[in-house]
Protein backbone atom coordinates (compact mmCIF):
# COMPACT_ATOMS: atom_id res chain seq x y z
CA UNK A 1 0.00 0.00 0.00
CA UNK A 2 1.18 3.55 -0.62
CA UNK A 3 -0.18 6.99 0.11
CA UNK A 4 -1.33 8.63 -3.13
CA UNK A 5 -2.84 11.98 -2.17
CA UNK A 6 -3.71 14.37 0.60
CA UNK A 7 -7.16 15.95 0.29
CA UNK A 8 -8.06 19.38 1.60
CA UNK A 9 -11.67 20.49 1.84
CA UNK A 10 -12.05 24.07 0.60
CA UNK A 11 -14.81 26.64 0.28
CA UNK A 12 -13.65 28.14 -3.03
CA UNK A 13 -11.75 25.61 -5.14
CA UNK A 14 -10.62 28.18 -7.72
CA UNK A 15 -9.27 30.52 -5.06
CA UNK A 16 -7.41 27.63 -3.43
CA UNK A 17 -6.00 26.52 -6.78
CA UNK A 18 -4.68 30.02 -7.42
CA UNK A 19 -3.15 30.18 -3.92
CA UNK A 20 -1.28 26.89 -4.27
CA UNK A 21 -0.28 27.64 -7.86
CA UNK A 22 0.99 31.18 -7.27
CA UNK A 23 2.77 30.66 -3.94
CA UNK A 24 3.86 27.01 -4.11
CA UNK A 25 4.14 26.36 -7.84
CA UNK A 26 1.62 23.49 -7.86
CA UNK A 27 -0.13 22.82 -11.16
CA UNK A 28 -3.49 21.23 -11.98
CA UNK A 29 -3.17 17.60 -13.04
CA UNK A 30 -6.89 16.87 -13.32
CA UNK A 31 -9.89 19.13 -12.80
CA UNK A 32 -13.20 17.42 -12.06
CA UNK A 33 -14.94 20.66 -11.11
CA UNK A 34 -15.56 20.19 -7.40
CA UNK A 35 -12.53 17.93 -7.11
CA UNK A 36 -9.10 19.00 -8.35
CA UNK A 37 -5.83 17.06 -8.31
CA UNK A 38 -2.68 19.18 -8.16
CA UNK A 39 0.96 18.18 -8.55
CA UNK A 40 2.75 16.84 -5.47
CA UNK A 41 -0.36 14.79 -4.60
CA UNK A 42 -2.53 17.60 -3.24
CA UNK A 43 -6.26 17.24 -3.90
CA UNK A 44 -8.73 20.06 -3.36
CA UNK A 45 -12.39 19.20 -2.85
CA UNK A 46 -15.36 21.51 -2.59
CA UNK A 47 -16.77 21.59 0.94
CA UNK A 48 -20.33 20.80 -0.19
CA UNK A 49 -19.21 17.61 -1.94
CA UNK A 50 -17.17 16.49 1.08
CA UNK A 51 -20.03 17.20 3.49
CA UNK A 52 -22.40 15.15 1.34
CA UNK A 53 -19.93 12.22 1.40
CA UNK A 54 -19.27 12.19 5.14
CA UNK A 55 -22.64 13.56 6.28
CA UNK A 56 -20.87 15.94 8.69
CA UNK A 57 -20.18 19.67 8.71
CA UNK A 58 -16.60 20.80 8.02
CA UNK A 59 -14.84 22.69 10.80
CA UNK A 60 -11.86 24.67 9.56
CA UNK A 61 -8.92 25.87 11.62
CA UNK A 62 -8.60 23.13 14.23
CA UNK A 63 -4.77 23.16 14.03
CA UNK A 64 -4.59 19.37 14.07
CA UNK A 65 -2.62 18.87 10.83
CA UNK A 66 -0.39 20.69 8.39
CA UNK A 67 0.96 20.48 4.88
CA UNK A 68 4.76 20.49 4.88
CA UNK A 69 6.78 21.91 2.00
CA UNK A 70 10.55 22.19 1.74
CA UNK A 71 12.18 25.30 0.32
CA UNK A 72 15.88 25.95 0.67
CA UNK A 73 15.70 29.55 -0.55
CA UNK A 74 13.60 30.80 2.35
CA UNK A 75 14.46 34.45 1.70
CA UNK A 76 13.00 34.26 -1.83
CA UNK A 77 9.92 32.43 -0.54
CA UNK A 78 9.33 35.09 2.14
CA UNK A 79 9.76 37.75 -0.53
CA UNK A 80 7.21 35.95 -2.73
CA UNK A 81 4.73 35.91 0.17
CA UNK A 82 5.30 39.56 1.02
CA UNK A 83 4.95 40.72 -2.60
CA UNK A 84 1.96 38.57 -3.53
CA UNK A 85 -1.60 39.81 -3.75
CA UNK A 86 -2.55 37.36 -0.99
CA UNK A 87 -3.21 38.61 2.51
CA UNK A 88 -1.08 36.08 4.38
CA UNK A 89 -2.02 35.13 7.91
CA UNK A 90 0.83 33.54 9.85
CA UNK A 91 0.78 30.82 12.47
CA UNK A 92 4.49 31.50 13.11
CA UNK A 93 6.65 34.07 11.36
CA UNK A 94 10.04 32.93 10.11
CA UNK A 95 11.85 31.19 12.96
CA UNK A 96 14.82 28.93 13.46
CA UNK A 97 14.49 25.67 15.39
CA UNK A 98 17.17 24.56 17.85
CA UNK A 99 18.50 22.17 15.17
CA UNK A 100 19.08 25.08 12.77
CA UNK A 101 16.19 24.59 10.35
CA UNK A 102 14.44 27.80 9.35
CA UNK A 103 10.65 27.42 9.03
CA UNK A 104 7.54 29.50 8.61
CA UNK A 105 3.93 28.48 9.20
CA UNK A 106 0.98 30.16 7.55
CA UNK A 107 -2.67 29.57 6.75
CA UNK A 108 -4.16 28.86 3.36
CA UNK A 109 -7.45 30.57 2.40
CA UNK A 110 -9.45 27.96 4.38
CA UNK A 111 -7.25 28.16 7.45
CA UNK A 112 -5.33 24.93 6.82
CA UNK A 113 -1.86 25.13 8.36
CA UNK A 114 1.12 25.08 5.98
CA UNK A 115 4.71 24.74 7.13
CA UNK A 116 7.58 25.62 4.81
CA UNK A 117 11.04 24.65 5.98
CA UNK A 118 14.55 24.12 4.75
CA UNK A 119 15.55 20.51 4.10
CA UNK A 120 17.77 19.10 6.83
CA UNK A 121 20.43 18.23 4.24
CA UNK A 122 20.50 21.88 3.22
CA UNK A 123 20.79 22.97 6.86
CA UNK A 124 23.67 20.57 7.46
CA UNK A 125 25.48 21.71 4.32
CA UNK A 126 25.02 25.33 5.42
CA UNK A 127 26.67 24.53 8.76
CA UNK A 128 29.52 22.65 7.10
CA UNK A 129 30.09 25.53 4.69
CA UNK A 130 30.16 27.94 7.66
CA UNK A 131 33.02 25.92 9.18
CA UNK A 132 31.32 23.60 11.63
CA UNK A 133 32.93 20.16 11.90
CA UNK A 134 30.94 17.11 10.82
CA UNK A 135 30.57 16.12 14.48
CA UNK A 136 29.29 19.58 15.47
CA UNK A 137 26.93 19.56 12.50
CA UNK A 138 25.57 16.12 13.41
CA UNK A 139 24.99 17.20 17.01
CA UNK A 140 23.30 20.46 16.00
CA UNK A 141 21.06 19.02 13.26
CA UNK A 142 20.44 15.69 15.05
CA UNK A 143 21.35 13.90 11.81
CA UNK A 144 23.47 10.73 11.96
CA UNK A 145 27.18 11.47 11.61
CA UNK A 146 27.41 9.05 8.66
CA UNK A 147 24.81 11.07 6.79
CA UNK A 148 26.68 14.32 7.46
CA UNK A 149 29.96 12.74 6.35
CA UNK A 150 28.32 11.58 3.11
CA UNK A 151 27.47 15.23 2.36
CA UNK A 152 31.17 16.05 2.27
CA UNK A 153 31.89 13.65 -0.62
Amino acid sequence: MKLKNVLLVVDDIEKSRQFYQELFGLQVVTDFGGNMILTEGLVLQDRRIWESFVQKKVEYGTHDAELYFEENDMDSFIDRLEHSDWQISYVNPLMEHDWGQRVIRLYDPDHHVIEVGESLDYVARRFLKAGMTPEETARKTQLPLDQVLDMMI
